[in-house]
């Protein structure tokens, strides 16, 4: 008899090798979709292409612009001037989904979030992300031009495994269930509770907003072998 088939409940989904990148199961995989936070794993993908090229150390400072700190949604409430470096940055934002650390990051290395972005697109179309179109670092969709941030099951799949088959370091961050940062003075808690409850847990990455709904890319290793499962438009 076959498997019968899961029961996700989501809009879209795939499950994929992280070595190979074999499709083991898929449902609406190519749907275009809105993918919240889910976004930020381009966000740390260039993020650590930026680190192996030399051209960002996990200890320089980076400093809080206006706008940055202006951020809502998941915060941790960085004020305008104020400094944090880049390893506590991605921490913020792996961890605690942090939106006003990732737009910091952004513009700490290329100047402003839009030159940014057009890393980010650059960065899908190597990747061959054919449905994907990012317009902010976040995934944030509360402007009109947030309409047009979408992407797809099977590509977040794409740069998912990109991240963790070519920068495996993520997993120091990414694993982590509670940290701080600030000195130890600010707590953060992993958004993705499969890291605590789920054994061989490496990842990835929690989004939700009322139009993407609840999306998730969760990485898990066992006896030498990583799968990534990516679900959009949950309830």
């Amino acid at each position: 008899m076959p498997p019968e088939e899961p029961v996700t409940g989501a809009r879209a989904s795939i499950l994929i090798e992280r070595e190979t990148g074999q499709v083991l199961y898929e449902h609406n995989a190519d749907e275009r979709l809105p993918i919240a936070s889910v976004t930020k794993i381009m966000t740390l993908l260039i993020t650590a292409q930026e680190i192996n090229a030399g051209n960002l150390t996990f200890e320089e400072t980076a400093v809080c612009s206006d706008y940055a700190g202006s951020m809502d949604g998941s915060v941790i409430w960085l004020e305008k001037g104020e400094e944090m470096s880049v390893g506590d940055l991605i921490k913020s934002v792996v961890i605690a989904s942090a939106n006003d650390a990732c737009v910091m990051l952004a513009e700490h290395i290329a100047g402003s979030e839009s030159a940014f972005v057009d890393m980010m697109n650059l960065r899908a179309q190597q990747l061959e992300m054919k449905d994907t179109h990012f317009v902010n670092c976040t995934g944030l969709d509360d402007d009109p031009e947030a309409a047009n941030h979408l992407t797809s099951a099977y590509d977040i799949a794409i740069m998912s495994r990109e991240l963790l088959k070519n920068h495996p370091d993520i997993k120091k961050y990414t694993t982590i269930w509670m940290d701080t940062v600030r000195g130890g003075t600010f707590g953060l808690s992993n958004t993705n509770k499969l890291v605590r409850f789920y054994p061989g847990a490496t990842g990835l990455k929690t989004g939700f907003t009322s139009a993407a709904g609840y999306c998730l890319s969760a990485s898990a290793e066992r006896d030498g072998m990583e799968l990534v499962a990516v679900v959009l438009g949950s309830e």
